[in-house]
């Protein structure tokens, strides 16, 4: 319920919600509905199941978990079932997405006697048996940690009256589809409990997940006309990879005081990028799937209070976490898919703010922005890189991550390292076209054509002229060819 873009004219009071519903809305400052929980709530408040396709900051959060509480409140347990038996189940990919529900079903909640639990993996189990001992009515978690302590009997399925499952495309991603039918097996049938789906597509395997489990579920949709929000400036840069390090700093020198969030494809580059800043006296935490849980609570906590100035983190936090006032948002590294870019940029820009988010498509991962262009629907502004703009580090400091050389039938000797950031244009194309000329090597007939690239490249390309990457027009000639353009001289 942060993206003040999604919210209508409709107050909470016009809806049939419970006297305590409504306080803990107005004690949260909550007041009007947004477009989903204009359309859901309604449905679910009488008995319907819902499928709901919306993003992360629509208020799909609050939506469902009104509807759970609206209907444990007016209905009684079943008195057959003994307190092991839990009443609402809301099942979420990932331990983050999970604390986060949970902290927002306490704070709607505040205001009525539910109990509610809270079980995710990564982290020890004492607690989270402790709390299942006294019964929860209302089981938040991931599958994983779930399904354990549904094995130990900790807790039954047999008297569950609202079933919620969280970012449903995500499950498939993730590999969690078994797991989900395991537990929605051992529930009751649809037609006795009310069901909901929500996700960010309704794609065919979601669509057809809600008909398996759900009771004639209803579909809504609720999406912006673009993706990304109108008050986002959106940039991208096109450093070579040995230029990436030193324009990152170059650029986060720019800013003063200002909450920077930035994502990497892989675990490893979120390190070095992490210790790198760290000596360069920035206060900097770095956050991927590895990271132990207790540490990854205690990061987020200080980012969002603002002890940290800086996260570096892969996707992992760029999913359905409400991380307050982040200015600027860096893709280090493009992600192959569209929507991870809009997830990741979406942690900026948020509740009517204006935010920043800078791109950086190097020779590895520019071809991504193809799609991501497209998927958005509109193109980002390119940024010229100026001598000033990349920050001199030492061959230490640089940490660089190299692609691995492709295997092949015939291939050419490895370069020596270049140690210099502010490499020429000219050396700068002279690396491209090796790439090129690594990619095309297994295949045979390509041989002569990318050694004319080549010759094409260096001949052409001026000492202070950027490379510019284009799309491939028509079908391209041959498997994995890329085309590059160099402006011409003079």
């Amino acid at each position: 319920m942060d993206n003040a873009s999604y919210l209508t004219d409709q107050p909470f009071t016009d809806l049939d919600l419970e006297p305590e519903l409504i306080r803990g809305l107005e004690t949260a400052g909550f007041s009007l509905c947004t477009q989903i929980q204009q359309q859901a709530l309604p449905l679910a408040l009488a008995g319907k199941d819902v499928a709901g396709q919306a993003q992360t900051g629509t208020g799909k959060t609050a939506a469902f978990l009104l509807a759970i509480f609206n209907r444990l409140l007016r209905q009684s347990p079943h008195a057959e079932h003994g307190a092991k038996s839990v009443r609402a189940v809301v099942l979420a990919p990932t331990r983050e997405l999970a604390i986060q529900i949970h902290r927002d079903a306490a704070q709607l909640s505040q205001h009525t006697t539910l109990r509610m639990g809270l079980v995710y993996g990564g982290t020890g189990y004492q607690d989270q048996t402790e709390a299942l001992s006294h019964g929860v009515d209302i089981l938040i978690g991931t599958p994983g940690r779930f399904i354990d302590f549904y094995k130990q009997g900790l807790f039954d399925l047999k008297g569950v009256q609202v079933l919620v499952l969280d970012e449903a495309d995500r499950m498939f991603d993730l590999g969690f589809i078994r797991d989900i039918r395991y537990v929605l097996r051992r529930m009751p049938p649809p037609a006795e409990r009310l069901n909901m789906l929500f996700s960010a597509t309704l794609s065919r395997r979601v669509t057809e997940l809600a008909y398996e489990h759900m009771n004639d579920p209803i579909s809504i949709k609720v999406e912006s006309d673009t993706p990304v929000a109108d008050q986002l400036i959106e940039e991208v840069y096109y450093p070579a990879n040995e230029e990436k390090l030193g324009l990152l700093v170059g650029l986060l020198k720019k800013l003063a005081g200002e909450r920077v969030l930035i994502f990497c494809n892989m675990r490893g580059t979120t390190e070095k990028i992490g210790r790198l800043l760290e000596r360069q006296k920035y206060s900097v935490g770095v956050l991927s799937g590895d990271v132990p849980q207790k540490k990854r609570e205690r990061l987020l906590e200080e980012f969002t209070l603002g002890r940290l100035q800086m996260l570096v983190a892969t996707d992992v936090a760029a999913r359905g976490l409400h991380i307050p006032s982040v200015s600027h948002v860096f893709n280090f590294d493009l992600p192959q898919d569209p929507e991870d870019y809009v997830h990741r940029i979406g942690r900026t820009a948020r509740a009517g703010a204006s935010g920043h988010a800078i791109s950086f498509a190097c020779e590895d991962h520019a071809f991504s922005l193809i799609d991501i262009e497209s998927f958005i629907g509109h193109a980002l502004n390119k940024q010229e890189i100026l001598p000033q703009d990349i920050a001199p580090l030492k061959t230490s400091q640089q940490d660089r991550v190299r692609k691995p050389q492709r295997k092949t039938e015939s291939p050419s000797p490895s370069p020596t390292p270049d140690t210099s950031v502010g490499e020429s244009a000219q050396r700068r194309s002279a690396h491209v076209v090796k790439t090129i000329e690594r990619e095309n090597s297994s295949v045979g007939e390509a041989s002569s054509l990318a050694a004319n690239e080549s010759r094409t490249i260096a001949e052409a390309a001026p000492s202070n002229a950027p490379y510019a990457l284009t799309k491939p027009s028509g079908k391209p000639p041959f498997p994995g060819r890329r085309s590059f353009e160099v402006p011409a001289v003079g």
